[in-house]
């Protein structure tokens, strides 16, 4: 069957929830898909900066194997290798003491939230409200939807779930005038991803950082999207020289399995058992697969090539953007990158990019984002903006 079968087949049976776009993906390989009707593309957008090494990489391709032939699935009633594995690695890899595994990066933040929370209850005097960014985005759940400082994903969902304090993003100022005595914690982005790719001046979390010690808040840091080596360190909190107590991980934690986790500090651990909990979270298949991932990550330096990368993607785009006028911006971290328009024109410069065989994402109507896997190649980043090139030429 051709894409537009299948595409058929999507509205007769599926929700309309998504804008998809029209690329029916049946395999990839590396930094390569191709779709049903067998045209190849430069996956720039990797699952959504899930695949961070790429499609179907051999090493977690066989720990997934491996596992699925030897257990897939107990309750966290009982202890599991892979669970253990995983949680040693991060640990002695992270600044952070404990984790608690999860099925997606939206339950990630909620356990984090809860975490806060409790720590706010039993040492700030009842404490509960958490300060979160403007254009921030920390899931789709009824709690992470209040978190998300975007209107229009919150307006259909009204009462939203109170505790949540909206400030302006890279303001310091703003969240010392948010903090009071029912202030629990702050939780940020270090980089906000789909807010835009937007990066903070370098003095603004080290200072958020000394307020939240001078205050007793905990500071919480959402690396759904900046962890695994995304900004060129295998954690985003390393790029700003700044520990939080807590953080979170998803997307490329699993390299393309669905797994989250968030992580702490043992001073602000709160939750005790009955607090927390979760039938799939910490899966011996997803565990597995994400200890491959993360152990080829660290032993083979993958954040060393997401600087290189990113510094000649950005080079490149930069380069463009003197040859376009409608291009206003270039800015990014490692390979989380944007590029903003003059014009609200994201939509067909993506529509164009996927007729010339490349994968971008549309993250605002003015902007695309760059997502690439962390292990590309020089010569893929050259294609992919020759490819990006050609699409402009054409608009």
């Amino acid at each position: 069957m051709t894409s537009s079968n299948w595409i058929d087949i999507e509205k007769q049976y599926y929700m309309f929830t998504v804008r998809r776009q029209p690329v029916v993906i049946a395999r990839g390989e590396g930094t390569r898909a191709w779709d049903v009707d067998g045209k190849e593309y430069l996956d720039f957008c990797a699952g959504w900066a899930v695949n961070n090494l790429g499609h179907c990489h051999p090493a977690i391709t066989q720990a997934i194997v491996e596992q699925a032939s030897t257990l897939l699935q107990t309750s966290n009633q009982f202890y599991t290798l892979p669970q253990l594995h995983l949680a040693e690695l991060l640990v002695e890899n992270s600044a952070m003491d404990k984790v608690f595994f999860s099925n997606s990066g939206a339950e990630a933040n909620e356990g984090a939230v809860k975490l806060a929370r409790k720590y706010g209850k039993k040492n700030r005097d009842g404490a509960y409200e958490v300060i979160t960014a403007f254009n921030s985005f920390h899931g789709r759940t009824m709690g992470m939807v209040a978190a998300t400082g975007q209107p229009h994903y919150q307006e259909a969902w009204q009462p939203l779930t109170p505790g949540f304090v909206h400030v302006d993003f890279n303001d310091f100022e703003a969240i010392v005038e948010a903090t009071n005595d029912r202030t629990a914690a702050v939780f940020l982005e270090p980089v906000q991803g789909e807010g835009g790719v937007n990066i903070p001046d370098d003095d603004y979390l080290p200072r958020v950082r000394e307020w939240c010690d001078s205050q007793g808040l905990l500071l919480v840091f959402d690396e759904i999207q900046t962890g695994l080596g995304r900004l060129g360190t295998l954690f985003g909190y390393e790029s700003f020289g700044v520990e939080p107590d807590a953080m979170t991980l998803a997307k490329g934690l699993g390299g393309g399995v669905p797994i989250g986790a968030f992580m702490s500090k043992d001073y602000c651990m709160s939750l005790e058992p009955g607090d927390h909990g979760s039938t799939f979270g910490g899966n011996a298949l997803t565990t597995a697969a994400a200890h491959a991932s993360t152990k080829f990550i660290i032993d083979n330096d993958i954040p060393a090539n997401a600087v290189a990368m990113g510094e000649r993607l950005m080079g490149a785009l930069n380069q463009l953007r003197g040859e376009f006028s409608s291009i206003s911006d270039v800015r990014g971290k490692g390979l989380l990158v944007a590029l903003e328009f003059d014009d609200n024109i994201s939509p067909r410069v993506v529509a164009r990019c996927n007729e010339e065989g490349l994968l971008l994402n549309p993250v605002k109507p003015n902007a695309i984002r760059f997502m690439p896997p962390l292990n590309i190649t020089a010569e893929e980043v050259d294609q992919g903006v020759e490819k990006l090139e050609s699409a402009l030429r054409k608009i």
